[in-house]
């Protein structure tokens, strides 16, 4: 297992892999990134799963346009690592165009063979 300060950096690697997915809308990396069982709860506090993201994504439903990350925090305790993202997105959700200033919180567990995957999120406004 490697030492704590490399799986750190691997989690704030794997949490701006995950921005730069999101921001392409690149499913295939989304797919690697995000664990089957995810659970994310949305800005309107429904619950939503790992194929709820990759649809809105594959359909053209969500596109960012912008990703800005203004602070990124990461916690690891062993396999399991926790990030807080705050910073803006823009895009448009189901052709209605949206600018937001959000805090995301999430869960992540270190498979190997996989590295960090995403188990667990939320999102609120800011």
């Amino acid at each position: 297992m490697p030492d704590e300060e490399s799986r750190v950096e691997a989690l704030r690697t794997a949490e701006r892999r995950l921005q730069a997915a999101q921001l392409a809308s690149d499913v295939t990396e989304l797919d690697r990134l995000i664990d089957e069982r995810l659970v994310f709860t949305g800005p309107d506090g429904r619950l939503y799963g790992k194929q709820d993201d990759l649809r809105v994504h594959r359909s053209g439903e969500q596109t960012l346009t912008e990703v800005t990350e203004e602070e990124l925090a990461v916690l690891v305790d062993g396999e399991t690592g926790v990030s807080w993202f705050l910073g803006t997105l823009a895009g448009t959700l189901a052709g209605t165009p949206f600018t937001a200033r959000v805090r995301y919180t999430r869960t992540w567990i270190h498979v190997d063979g996989a590295g960090w995957r995403l188990l667990a999120a939320h999102v609120s406004p800011v």
